[in-house]
């Protein structure tokens, strides 16, 4: 007796442990759209990736900052030669240079001279048009990247609302089909029933289990669509797969709102990001151009020499203004520009195209929007129209009226009345998203 009773505790733990971990792999956590958006728009990988680019090019920006910064450099340099003309060069730059030195023979025929030299060298520039312009250009390129930042966390906003929709669309896939599968069981238990008294053939039997069965596997994959979409919601919002979240949005209509606009806006940020890159581009041609004309710049230098290792004896310095004028490069300019010209051409034709296929877009999409509210009117009629061909299906079927599959194929077109029904609310508030996508602006 107390075998079997520590046989039974054992394993009535082992199922506790059991149920334990499986309630923890199907751990539920309530999420609402507001939340899964603002999650998302701070932890989504495509949103982080784009504002490292957004870094990038302020980075990149900040560096132009050394057209007006001066360029500081330190040197130690420690020489010998034998060179006439460079060891009297080092006496010189030493300041120890003597009578002696002018001995024809020591002049022609020097020792080896050493010379241990520090210099502090600086350039400013004072006026380059062409860096200023390129200058211009590179926070063009910043601001084009924060309007890609923008348009990736509006992409990225209209994923999570069509995720968080499709999650919406599962639970109600399997509440419909639970309610199916409670109806297609009543019908098999029925049928069973009759059989049993003679008043059925075995095949009609054996059609109720099958269309059970059937119910029972749709309702199965209906719920592994709950975890699909969730694990989805999980990626999207930039947190670890696991978890079940459940609906805390019955009604996603008033967090959605879209515009029904007929015009696709110019201010949106795609379309920004590209008028900006034309910007840019005009600046850097203007840049180019600017490369024509002199530049001036400043220069000077501080320098200790002497004859001995670490030794600062004689100092000098050295300080000018330089003006200088690239006149002819082989063409390299003319032919950049020509280039740099028909790369903002083009883009200029892209953003026309962009343009003019979003416009497409919006005005198919707002048909699709007028189509699945359409869907929705008829999908309700043909909900009510099936519930009462099954009320009257049944009631002749209990008076023997009617045969057995006549009932199961209304029991499967009402639950496929009530799919369609959820689809097509699916299709309505995913089609308002997409347009509130289309129509984002940056205002």
């Amino acid at each position: 007796m107390k075998r079997k009773y520590a046989v039974s505790a054992f394993i009535g733990v082992c199922l506790m442990l059991f149920n334990h971990l499986v309630s923890a792999q199907d751990s539920t956590q309530i999420l609402t759209l507001a939340d899964a958006i603002t999650r998302a728009s701070s932890n989504n990988k495509s949103v982080q990736l784009a504002g490292i680019d957004e870094q990038i090019a302020q980075s990149n920006y900040k560096q132009t900052d050394a057209i007006f910064l001066p360029q500081v450099g330190v040197s130690y340099t420690a020489m010998s030669t034998n060179n006439p003309l460079n060891a009297f060069g080092f006496k010189l730059q030493q300041k120890s240079i003597t009578q002696a030195d002018f001995n024809p023979d020591l002049l022609n025929h020097p020792s080896g001279t050493p010379d241990f030299s520090t210099q502090l060298s600086v350039q400013q520039p004072l006026l380059n048009l062409d860096m200023l312009y390129m200058r211009k250009g590179a926070a063009k390129q910043s601001e084009l990247y924060q309007f890609k930042t923008k348009r990736t966390k509006e992409y990225v906003t209209y994923e999570v609302q069509k995720a968080y929709l499709q999650l919406q669309l599962a639970y109600d896939a399997v509440k419909v089909l639970q309610e199916a599968a409670q109806t297609a069981h009543a019908m098999y238990q029925l049928t069973n029933n009759y059989f049993n008294q003679g008043l059925v053939q075995k095949s009609d039997v054996l059609n109720a289990q099958v269309h059970e069965s059937m119910v029972t596997t749709n309702l199965a994959n209906a719920k592994s669509n709950i975890r699909n979409a969730s694990d989805y919601l999980s990626f999207l919002m930039g947190v670890p797969a696991g978890l079940v979240y459940m609906i805390a949005d019955k009604n996603i209509d008033d967090i959605i709102v879209a515009d029904t606009a007929i015009k696709v806006p110019d201010a949106r940020a795609d379309f920004m990001a590209m008028k900006t890159a034309i910007e840019a581009s005009n600046l850097m041609i203007k840049s180019s151009k600017m490369s024509y004309l002199p530049k001036l710049n400043a220069f000077g230098n501080y320098q200790l020499n002497d004859s001995r290792m670490f030794g600062f004896g004689a100092n000098a310095y050295l300080a000018g203004i330089q003006l200088s004028w690239n006149i002819f490069n082989g063409n390299r300019t003319k032919n950049t520009i020509v280039t740099k010209t028909l790369e903002r051409n083009k883009l200029e034709q892209q953003l026309a195209q962009q343009k003019d296929q979003s416009q497409l877009e919006l005005n198919k999409t707002n048909r699709d929007l007028q189509d699945a509210r359409f869907q929705i009117e008829q999908q309700h009629a043909a909900i009510q129209q099936a519930t009462e061909a099954l009320r009257i299906l049944q009631n002749r079927y209990e008076q023997g009226l009617v045969k057995t599959t006549d009932v199961l194929m209304a029991e499967t077109q009402l639950a496929q009345q009530k799919l369609g029904l959820a689809q097509a609310q699916f299709n309505y508030q995913s089609t308002k998203a997409y347009i509130q996508f289309l129509t984002a602006t940056t205002h």
